[in-house]
């Protein structure tokens, strides 16, 4: 799980000595950015040489000489097109000093054909939809990826962090985006939603019910969905004669009906899920959202955690089982 920490407003007052190039290197030259006038913590020099103004994202990277095996792992996963379009994009390019911490052997495997879609999977995790500055990073405390999932952002020792990356240099101006580089690859979540929650230990009555109503193959798809997941003890809330019931042949359809009411389509995360006041579930009706002392209720049961990542979607942990006639 992911726990986004906000950045102060002050933030923006601390960091002009910070990663992210804020004494005015990102705004400078690709000269001045080369000509050693930028401070080491700001400026990768080595990543900027021979860069040719008005070049798109892919030229760019190609021509800093410093991102060869991202450049490579860009063609292997077919996504040439898509960052020499008009964009704009973002993106948190790993230098090839970031993809040699990766064991070779992972490393050599990412780049085969069979695994294309994991490898695009990560790519398109470093990438942000639109045109993010320095300027603006620090003001987030999170983004959504063009991969759907999102990465956190923080700011320690005036340092920028993206995913636990450090952010090395930044605003490399390109046509069609932005380039801002980082020490090491970030990786998103790789488990669906059914693979999580079993890894998790305490949903295997979800998981469970899910079979018997022929909804783990759906949870497993593509989605994306957002699950309000009861845990195992607020399955064991409910009567036991209930539950068993539910659990038979001819209660699918009902148990079904529970299940979806708990689904809601899209990635939704707490932020989103708090300034809402109804949210309309894969079942068709919808529940209320309430905040309560600090506390955030969906339907009546309240959110124990929030925001756990999965690859086709994301979970937020409730305490009881929600019925529809009671979610409004």
């Amino acid at each position: 799980m992911r726990t986004p920490i906000r950045i102060a407003i002050f933030a923006l007052m601390i960091f002009p000595v910070a990663a992210f190039a804020g004494d005015g290197c990102g705004t400078k030259t690709t000269a001045q950015k080369t000509s050693g006038t930028c401070p080491a913590t700001s400026c990768s020099t080595s990543t900027l040489t021979s860069v040719k103004a008005g070049s798109d994202i892919v030229d760019t990277a190609v021509s800093a000489g410093s991102f060869e095996t991202l450049v490579a792992a860009v063609k292997a996963a077919g996504l040439v097109e898509t960052l020499k379009s008009e964009g704009p994009f973002t993106v948190f390019a790993p230098s090839d000093e970031a993809f040699a911490k990766i064991p070779a052997e992972t490393l050599e495997a990412l780049l085969l054909e069979e695994n294309r879609d994991k490898l695009t999977s990560i790519l398109t995790y470093h990438v942000v939809p639109g045109r993010v500055s320095a300027a603006q990073v620090v003001k987030l405390s999170n983004a959504t990826t063009a991969n759907g999932q999102r990465v956190d952002i923080k700011v320690k020792s005036e340092t920028v962090y993206i995913d636990g990356a450090k952010v090395v240099s930044a605003d490399i101006e390109c046509s069609n985006g932005i380039i801002h580089v980082i020490d090491r690859v970030i990786m998103p979540e790789s488990k669906n939603i059914v693979e999580t929650a079993a890894a998790a230990g305490k949903f295997n009555t979800l998981i469970k019910a899910a079979k018997a109503a022929d909804l783990a193959g759906v949870l497993t798809s593509p989605g994306p969905f957002t699950v309000f997941a009861p845990t195992d003890d607020a399955f064991a809330a409910l009567p036991q004669e209930v539950l068993a019931a539910l659990l038979t042949e001819e209660k699918k359809s009902d148990l079904a009906s529970i299940l979806k009411f708990h689904v809601v389509p899209g990635r939704v995360y707490a932020d989103q899920v708090t300034k809402s006041k109804t949210l309309k579930t894969a079942q068709g009706s919808s529940f209320k959202i309430e905040l309560k002392d600090g506390k955030a209720y969906v339907g009546g049961a309240q959110i124990l955690m929030t925001d756990i990542e999965t690859s086709n979607g994301v979970i937020h942990v409730i305490d009881r089982v929600i019925l529809p006639e009671a979610g409004m």
